[in-house]
């Protein structure tokens, strides 16, 4: 790790024997450490790129823009790119087989109700959720359009897909059917609050 590992290494000396999900605790780390380093190279960039065009966002539109990415970048490391820092370390399995990927609808999701953990299943349902939920609170402030709920919902769904799609190539993650469910109903849950939020906004302005 490039930012946490002082942060990590005390966490380690004092809960790694008390807790017996420490592993979860550890991707979350590395994921975040990894998200610090990719920001920090977007933030260059956009800076860059802001000094260069005219036509530039609200500023509401561009805090939105920071913290999607942000968001998102933490989203693909803790799905997706977890074993590796850099792209050059990814390694490609196009030699699968597709029966590997759950497309049996709340399969695995019925044999985490009855497994030995319940934080398994609260992770996989609810986790897959609340993910998704910046997703869709975000992405109507960064397209600028207040009524796009069709739009914002196909989104999800079409990154959840891609997401699930980097996992079973990469080996990352179980490929299942149930998580593109969930990510999509975190969407339409990102999305309604979006929609609270403007209306509230609204009234007090």
């Amino acid at each position: 790790m490039l930012f946490l590992q002082p942060l990590y290494d005390m966490i380690t000396h004092a809960l790694a024997g008390r807790i017996n999900h420490f592993a979860l605790i550890k991707l979350i780390f590395y994921s975040l450490d990894k998200t610090l380093f990719y920001f920090l190279i977007f933030v260059v960039l956009r800076l860059l790129w802001l000094l260069t065009v005219r036509r530039r966002r609200s500023i509401r539109s561009e805090v939105a823009v920071w913290l999607f990415t942000f968001y998102f970048i933490l989203l693909l490391m803790l799905t997706t790119f977890r074993d590796t820092y850099f792209p050059w370390q990814l390694t490609f399995n196009f030699h699968r087989n597709l029966s590997d990927v759950n497309l049996i609808f709340m399969k695995e999701t019925f044999k985490l109700v009855h497994g030995a953990s319940k934080l398994d299943f609260f992770y996989n349902s609810f986790g897959n959720i609340a993910w998704f939920v910046p997703y869709g609170l975000l992405m109507p402030i960064i397209l600028r359009k207040r009524y796009c709920f069709w739009k914002v919902t196909f989104l999800g769904m079409f990154t959840s897909i891609g997401i699930e799609a980097l996992q079973f190539i990469l080996m990352t993650g179980v490929s299942d059917i149930d998580d593109v469910s969930f990510n999509v109903c975190g969407t339409i849950v990102g999305y309604i609050l979006y929609r609270v939020i403007l209306h509230y906004h609204k009234q007090f302005v």
